[in-house]
């Protein structure tokens, strides 16, 4: 068997993986994990880069421990959007700007003072968030730092290049910039160009399976690792990872990725344009082999984080049994609002939600708890319902990865909602999606039904039938669009 190592960095923690891979086998070994702390600075609110990296350095040299010294490749992975611009000499420039940075409130409306909302969706099929990386590039252009940058690299694609010396923009994040083509699956020159965004800052796309360079000799040094050790692309948007571990056996599944946020939705042939698509919020991001992943973001569990940030940290499984017992839809929010997307008091605002809509409000961590979850359910219902609605596509089973996996409450309260059976696992799935994009590039594995024919039959799984009253969703869900 092989060893890969996959560096899976999430919004709140960065972990480095060791995957075995064989013909009959996926096993994934946890090597190194490490918080990911942004740090809020004067000028605003920053990604700690150095520090990302120092513990994916650590986390390799514990990889190679795990692995005898010898890795067979390494891919990165990490959430989308952000970025790192570099000077003419290479260097870092300064610290990433965090996704949740006020740096970019209001830049959309002056965007589509140029390109309106529709035609900017007919030309990405990317969904509308204040942090897409057109509007974080609209606003570095007119701060003056794009002018004084000569290479802007997404997030792993910036460690990559730490890595190895090289330089290359990942395909499948690339597609969240809302600078890409989903039909051509390459840059949207025209719309670039009306928008004076200079798309050469980007470095030359690559494909995940790509080849990404080997280890620096220093990098060798610093991580105890024999060389050479190659660098390879994966679908390196965390999500993208993701869905290529979805132990999906046909094609009539859909998905929802759970973590701090909840991705839910659709492996397409091909983007959904309409304008009933853009109106939805559906956004159209490129995955493996030519597929589309077809969905829409959901605030997810960063709802429950910062609650459980507020009131100090409590036991979560003591937290979730109360929750469990608490009343059931009694106060919904829409997990969609952008109104939660800041950090602070969000057991408050959750409580200020409640009551001006008029319903009962939540008062303890366990009605609040409830109330989040039974809204994450609902949130995934909807998405998932419009989402077979727009791609004219039914499906029979919705598979849970990610974080959320961990949860069974959330996980029985999905199926509940959605009306389907709910399949929970691989949690890591970012990270065995990681590995098995290095595993077939290398040749350990063969095409994308192999590798999730490979998770199905080696990732622990869990299955949740739907049960009680389907009408008390619909009511809840009636009763949040009517707000």
């Amino acid at each position: 068997m092989r060893s890969y190592a996959a560096v899976d960095l999430g919004a709140s923690s960065g972990r480095v993986m060791v995957g075995r891979v064989g013909p009959d086998t996926l096993e994934l070994t946890e090597a190194h994990r490490f918080p990911n702390r942004p740090v809020r600075v004067p000028e605003g609110l920053r990604w700690d880069v150095l520090a990302l990296y120092a513990g994916v350095l650590d986390g390799l040299r514990a990889a190679g421990g795990l692995a005898g010294g010898r890795l067979d490749s390494v891919g990165i992975d990490s959430w989308a959007v952000d970025y790192g611009l570099l000077d003419t000499r290479g260097a870092l420039m300064g610290n990433p700007a965090h996704y949740r940075d006020t740096r970019t409130e209001g830049v959309a409306e002056k965007v589509w003072a140029t390109v309106p909302a529709a035609e900017l969706y007919t030309a990405t099929g990317l969904q509308y968030a204040p942090f897409n990386t057109l509007y974080q590039m609209t606003a570095d252009r007119e701060a003056g730092r794009l002018a004084l940058a000569e290479r802007l690299l997404l997030i792993p694609d910036l460690l990559t290049y730490w890595l190895t010396g090289e330089q290359g923009t990942e395909l499948t994040n690339a597609s969240t910039t809302q600078l890409v083509d989903p039909r051509t699956r390459t840059w949207a020159h025209g719309l670039a160009a009306r928008l004076g965004i200079d798309l050469g800052l980007f470095a030359p796309l690559r494909q995940p399976g790509d080849p990404a360079g080997t280890l620096r000799p220093e990098v060798l040094a610093e991580t105890g690792l024999t060389g050479p050790v190659p660098v390879t692309a994966v679908g390196s948007h965390d999500t993208a990872s993701a869905v290529a571990a979805v132990p999906a056996t046909g094609e009539r599944f859909a998905y929802i990725c759970t973590g701090t946020w909840s991705l839910a939705g659709l492996e397409l042939d091909a983007p959904v344009l309409t304008e009933e698509s853009r109106a939805a919020n559906f956004t159209n991001e490129l995955g493996l082999d030519g597929t589309v992943r077809y969905l829409r973001n959901i605030m997810g569990l960063w709802l429950l984080q910062e609650c459980v940030r507020e009131w100090g940290d409590p036991d979560l499984g003591t937290l979730l049994q109360a929750a469990a017992e608490a009343p059931a839809l009694r106060s919904v929010v829409d997990a969609q609002d952008v109104a939660f997307l800041a950090p602070g008091r969000m057991p408050e605002r959750i409580a200020e939600a409640c009551r001006a809509s008029g319903q009962p409000v939540p008062g303890t961590p366990a009605e609040i708890t409830r109330c989040v979850l039974d809204s994450l359910a609902l949130a995934h219902r909807r998405a998932i319902e419009d989402a077979q609605r727009l791609a004219d596509r039914p499906v029979d089973v919705v598979h849970v990865v990610g974080g959320g996996t961990r949860n069974a409450l959330l996980c029985r309260l999905t199926a509940d909602a959605c009306g389907l059976p709910v399949v929970a696992g691989p949690t890591e799935a970012a990270a065995l999606g990681n590995v098995l994009v290095q595993a077939r590039a290398h040749g350990a594995v063969g095409d994308r039904a192999d590798l999730r024919r490979l998770v199905a039959g080696t990732q622990p799984l869990a299955r949740y039938e739907p049960r009680g009253d389907a009408g008390r969703w619909r009511e809840a869900a009636a009763r949040l669009a009517a707000r």
